[in-house]
């Protein structure tokens, strides 16, 4: 690439009918400095479209670590709430079992103290029944006695 200093330092030879020296040399001097200032303003925006560059390749690596954590986080949240779903219907199914089981049991106890009521009332009917033959004896024999006695 051609730098200002190649333009300033390029010395032309000389002819019988050539250009007039100094008009050359003010020309060039014109074309080095606009040169020049084309050169700076190249490198400057070389340099700047570099930075630019690094900050967009930065901000890319953040989109993208956005994105995946963003990922991670939906994929974390359906995990969160397929487990809670999970464990209610294991916390459900474990209540039903429960209460089921609770039901048996009183169902059994009721059968258990129904039983024994009626076994009771068997107890009852037949210890009322002696009773009732024993005083029904008892009277007999008092009624015998006062017959005897008569």
């Amino acid at each position: 690439m051609l730098t200002p200093l190649d333009i300033h330092n390029k010395e032309f030879k000389h002819s019988f009918r050539g250009y007039k020296e100094e008009e050359v040399d003010e020309f060039l001097d014109g074309v080095i400095k606009d040169y020049e200032t084309l050169y700076r303003d190249n490198i400057e925006l070389k340099e700047t479209i570099e930075r630019l560059n690094s900050k967009l390749e930065h901000y890319q690596h953040m989109e993208n670590t956005l994105h995946s954590t963003l990922v991670i986080a939906q994929e974390t949240a359906e995990e969160v709430k397929l487990n809670a779903k999970k464990e209610t219907e294991l916390i459900i199914k474990e209540a039903e079992i429960s209460a089921q089981k609770m039901v048996e049991e009183t169902m059994a106890k009721v059968r258990r103290m129904t039983g024994e009521y009626e076994e009771l009332q068997k107890q009852s009917q037949v210890f009322r029944t002696r009773l009732r033959t024993l005083l029904q004896a008892q009277m007999e024999m008092l009624n015998n006695v006062d017959e005897d006695e008569h």
